[in-house]
């Protein structure tokens, strides 16, 4: 088994994080530990994975996926570029484990000021969508454009009715347009409408982040966005700062459902005042 690096990375300690291992749906199961939800589909083919997490936890994520299944991990696709959803991609890809990602994904990866080593890049990229067939299922890959991020992708699991997300849905805390990532608004909108629209009543939803819900649920999170998304762009006709926006709490309403640890308000508060002054 690969040694991971040490158990701190970005100011945190990662040596006392226990991996939970839940079975969501037939040969379908979720890892979570710090960081971004790990999607797990295991069988005779090997094991296909959903994103890699913070690079110390590389080991107990694969000793909890053979604890599942002792094949092979073969396949691990990214859903965003955030490091607590690519972070472990260096230790994967050095297991011998295949990347794949949006091709926007694997650029930002391999540039900026500090670019992933060669073992850390995606080996194979796309832009449109991609089936992976294994394990008796036909896994989806779709694009999400412009979302969370600008290579953001949806994971759908058609025999086992389970639809991964990454970050352009999270059920806990507002979304977040990553601008700085190529992300908008109206795609992340987009990005949940299409969620919406493939999902069946029975579908579980697994996010970014948070609980697994269905499709009531983010249909319930578009339209508080959308409200919310409105009473900014009020302030914004009004010529409000940033600032000024977040000291007009105009998510109020819904923070203490939406945004109980009052950690992610402001953020969304501030891409939505840049988005909305950039199309002004």
């Amino acid at each position: 088994m690969l040694i991971a690096p040490r158990a701190t990375a970005q100011g945190q300690d990662f040596s006392k994080v226990t991996i939970t291992t839940t079975k969501v749906s037939g040969n379908f199961h979720t890892l979570e530990g710090q960081g971004g939800i790990v999607g797990v589909l295991a069988g005779p083919d090997g094991t296909f994975l959903v994103d890699s997490q913070f690079a110390p936890l590389t080991d107990k994520l694969v000793a909890a996926v053979e604890q599942i299944s002792p094949g092979p991990i073969r396949f691990l696709v990214n859903t965003h570029v955030h490091g607590d959803h690519t972070g472990g991609n260096d230790n994967f890809g050095r297991l011998g484990v295949a990347l794949l990602s949006r091709d926007q994904l694997r650029d930002r990866l391999a540039g900026g000021a500090k670019p992933s080593a060669p073992p850390a890049l995606p080996v194979l990229t796309y832009d449109a969508p991609v089936t992976v067939h294994m394990n008796g299922e036909a896994i989806k890959l779709i694009p999400v454009p412009r979302a969370h991020t600008d290579g953001d992708t949806m994971v759908h699991f058609p025999s086992a009715d389970v639809i991964m997300t990454g970050d352009f849905f999270r059920s806990v805390g507002y979304p977040y347009p990553d601008r700085n990532n190529g992300g908008t608004f109206n795609g992340l909108i987009a990005g949940l409408n299409a969620v919406i629209a493939l999902a069946k009543p029975s579908t579980k939803i697994v996010p970014g982040h948070g609980p697994i819900v269905d499709k009531n649920a983010v249909a319930a999170h578009r339209d508080m966005a959308l409200a919310v998304r409105e009473k900014v762009a009020g302030l914004v006709k009004q010529g409000k700062t940033a600032d000024e926006v977040v000291a007009a709490k105009p998510t109020a309403d819904t923070d203490a459902v939406v945004d109980p640890g009052g950690s992610s308000s402001e953020r969304f508060l501030r891409a939505l005042h840049a988005d909305l002054s950039a199309t002004k």
